[in-house]
């Protein structure tokens, strides 16, 4: 068969094993809440490069949003999100555009160094302003109040610095493939995680990614530092709700993957499936007020933290359902289906 070929009939395999619900290579059903978040979600969505200039470096902002933006009187959340090293958004696209489907608009700066936070939060600003202008697609249809940062590598350093400096505006971060501290010693900034006062975090990484990311380190943090995710993750300050889980397969770059390792940088295992499912619910619940993406979380009884075969070190301090997002889902006056 031509390359085209391989590629169509891989992606109508990858189609058919979602649709009944099964991780593609393992034939393993996603639990219920994993499997509903790993499908698209109910909006079509348009993508953009280039959409606006600029951040703090001059580098423009790309951006994923439902094509049929307030509809119904919808009003969405915003994701910020932070590249990894040299990375580009595109190559997170895959990733980016699942978020949209679900109701979020995406924004991410072209920088690729975005550890600090700076531009990663100034995507917010930007967004913000452009939603100011009665002109504007987003003019009235955006919930500044629902604002979540997400990042790879340096970029997930850059997602939690955004909403450690934010002041309250993003409220919750989901970092994926956190940087050692032991890197900063090389001028990457450090995730300063010691300075969230407030919001949320949801940490991911794959157990095969031995470049920067392990999950467990041989000394305790008192002695060498934050090196580890477990170390971050005991580190959060008490007050600010966490979870934590490993998916089982991936290595450093399968976030990338166009589903699969296709146009992922080295290296890649198996690609972005796992990253879909409880990365979108952890939003859901935190941005959207979706109760059952909630649930999924809670400590001693969430899906989550039931035995996976494709997840490890899965644990959580949330406990219950946060009043205020039930309340900002209500005063949307709309249904999450539409």
């Amino acid at each position: 068969m031509t390359r085209r070929v391989v590629v169509v009939v891989r992606s109508l395999l990858l189609a058919a094993l979602l649709a009944l619900g099964l991780t593609p290579g393992t034939g393993h059903a996603d639990p219920p809440v994993e499997s509903a978040y790993s499908q698209p979600g109910p909006w079509q969505v348009t993508e953009r490069t280039a959409f606006t200039c600029c951040d703090s470096t001059g580098a423009a902002y790309d951006i994923w949003y439902p094509t049929e933006v307030g509809a119904k009187g919808f009003r969405h959340p915003i994701i910020t999100w932070g590249d990894g090293t040299d990375a580009h958004p595109g190559q997170y696209a895959y990733l980016l555009r699942h978020f949209a489907s679900w109701g979020f608009v995406v924004i991410a700066t072209e920088n690729a160094a975005t550890g600090s936070g700076v531009d990663i939060a100034g995507a917010v600003d930007k967004l913000l302003s452009l939603a100011a202008d009665p002109g504007s697609v987003f003019h009235g249809n955006l919930d500044p109040d629902a604002v979540g940062a997400v990042g790879h590598s340096q970029g997930a350093t850059g997602a939690l610095n955004a909403m450690a400096h934010s002041g309250g505006r993003i409220t919750t971060a989901v970092p994926i493939e956190l940087p050692i501290q032991l890197l900063c010693v090389f001028g990457v900034s450090c995730p300063d995680i010691r300075a969230l006062t407030a919001g949320s975090v949801f940490f991911v990484n794959g157990a095969a990614d031995t470049i920067i990311s392990p999950s467990d380190q041989m000394l305790p943090s008192q002695v060498i530092g934050l090196e580890s995710v477990r170390a971050y993750y005991d580190a959060v300050p008490a007050g600010v709700p966490k979870a934590w889980g490993t998916l089982v397969t991936p290595d450093h770059n399968d976030v990338q993957g166009q589903p699969d390792c296709a146009g992922a940088a080295w290296p890649c295992a198996t690609g972005v499936h796992g990253y879909l499912g409880y990365p979108t619910a952890w939003l859901a619940a935190h941005l959207l007020g979706r109760i059952d993406a909630q649930q999924a979380f809670v400590l001693g009884s969430g899906e989550f933290l039931a035995p996976n075969p494709l997840w490890d070190n899965q644990c959580s301090t949330v406990v219950g359902q946060p009043v205020q997002h039930r309340r900002r889902q209500l005063n949307r006056g709309t249904s999450w289906t539409r």
